[in-house]
């Protein structure tokens, strides 16, 4: 569905284990939240107040918290509980990963299942990236006469690629961890053929986003959208350092995410972070981008997390190679 209608989320409402009233929430290549469906709105745990992803005690600010209520110090208190101390050679994801896997395992390959219960919303999702990335796409390569080609990142079931980026790319690789996801994408998109003006998607990689390189220098454009949170911080830069690569001249990232409004919020469920604005434009300034361009996702329910899109450079403003 397509316009703006919502009255699907007054059934998802519900209270989660820390008290806290909230919705559903939406993932890789779907919609989601840190607190297992979205942003919580007001409650109270153990004289802490949350307030639009904040956690207050006494005046001080903590830097994050999880879906049970628990704040943490700092991303680096959070991450050596959930994997391990780097510091100390003890780090190790697999049991993080792993579990992110499980949870989207035991979700149905369809628009309502990958959008969290917010099929309602998937309109207005490709409305707002397709304005963001036509403006890139006439900024960055103008009438030049050029085959382009992007890789969706999270694929899912196919939904992002299909609704818009083969609207605009003569082919589009998927890329996504979930097997049974990867397989609807394949068979939902290799069952008409070719669209009308012969765009079609090519590969699909059911690989884990941290253990992707891709081709070199295959790729106009990455598109990153609701997955990125799955990944800690030293496998998100790591990645990007990685798909650099995979960029032809003038190519470049887009990463559309949730954003909390300070700090970071840890879904317990389903193994993802939501970071804020700085957080993102930190580790992106650490995995050597620069931003071209950002712009809000309009039209969201206000119980949900802002979503913010972003796009990305090897090269800053000036330097663009030929």
């Amino acid at each position: 569905m397509a316009g703006s209608r919502f009255c699907c989320l007054a059934d998802l409402l519900h209270l989660n284990a820390a008290g806290f009233r909230s919705v559903g929430s939406i993932g890789v290549g779907r919609l989601r939240s840190g607190v297992r469906g979205s942003r919580p709105l007001v409650g109270d745990l153990k004289g802490l107040t949350w307030r639009e992803g904040r956690c207050k005690s006494g005046g001080m600010e903590a830097a994050g918290v999880d879906s049970t209520g628990r704040p943490f110090k700092n991303a680096e208190e959070m991450w050596r509980e959930e994997i391990g101390d780097a510091a100390k050679g003890i780090e190790d994801g697999k049991d993080w990963y792993r579990k992110g896997i499980e949870y989207w395992e035991g979700i149905e390959a369809s628009v309502e299942g990958v959008l969290g219960g917010y099929g309602c919303l998937n309109g207005i999702d490709v409305k707002g990236s397709d304005a963001f990335l036509g403006t890139l796409l006439e900024e960055r390569f103008g009438a030049e006469n050029r085959r382009l080609v992007a890789l969706d990142c999270g694929s899912g079931i196919g939904r992002v690629t299909k609704n818009l980026l083969l609207r605009h790319f003569a082919e589009v690789d998927l890329l996504e961890p979930v097997s049974h996801f990867i397989d609807a994408a394949r068979e939902s998109l290799t069952e008409g053929g070719t669209t009308d003006d012969g765009h079609k998607a090519t590969n699909f990689f059911c690989t884990p986003l941290q253990e992707f390189t891709p081709e070199k220098g295959r790729y106009d454009v990455i598109w990153i959208q609701w997955c990125i949170g799955h990944l800690t911080d030293a496998d998100f830069i790591s990645f990007f350092k990685r798909a650099k690569s995979g960029l032809k001249p003038k190519g470049f990232f887009v990463v559309k995410e949730n954003i909390a409004k300070s700090g970071f919020v840890l879904d317990k469920d389903d193994n993802s972070v939501t970071r804020s604005d700085f957080y993102f434009k930190q580790l992106f300034n650490k995995s050597g981008l620069h931003l071209l361009k950002t712009k809000d996702q309009k039209g969201m329910p206000g119980e949900l997390f802002p979503v913010k899109m972003y796009a990305l450079s090897t090269e800053k403003a000036g330097q663009r190679k030929p």
